[in-house]
């Protein structure tokens, strides 16, 4: 589908930023919901490999506690999140150096929080650079 042309610059550049604000605010999303599922995903290993709370099978593979169902539902939330990390760094048309760390978020416990406050900073200060040269 295309966009509609606009009359001048400034609406173009509005519409830009909309989108481009829309992106960070999936990003956002997906990177709470990562979060918490890998925190989720920490608490049932934790439970199940180190406590043992359900104890063993007879085969002594360890019984999952909260569900088998956890890390293959943070895997595929994972996914969504890998994508939305990539979608909002190509319209931010930021450097290597990011994308590596945002995607860091989905893997190291946490991460996912304090990368969510950065980029919200990051995503700011693209925007603000955008409209001065513009």
């Amino acid at each position: 589908m295309t966009e509609p042309e606009a009359t001048d610059e400034g609406s173009t550049t509005d519409a830009q930023d909309m989108r481009d604000r829309g992106a960070f605010t999936r990003y956002r999303i997906m990177a709470f919901i990562t979060g918490g599922m890998l925190l989720l995903l920490c608490l049932e290993m934790l439970l199940k490999y180190v406590v043992q709370v359900n104890g063993v099978n007879a085969d002594g593979s360890a019984r999952p506690v909260i569900g088998s169902w956890v890390a293959f539902v943070h895997g595929w939330i994972y996914v969504v999140y890998a994508v939305t990390v990539f979608d909002l760094w190509s319209r931010m048309r930021w450097g290597f150096g990011r994308i590596v760390l945002l995607i860091a978020g989905g893997v190291i416990p946490v991460l996912s929080f304090v990368m969510e406050q950065k980029a919200g900073r990051w995503v700011t200060e693209t925007l603000q650079a955008r409209q001065s040269a513009s």
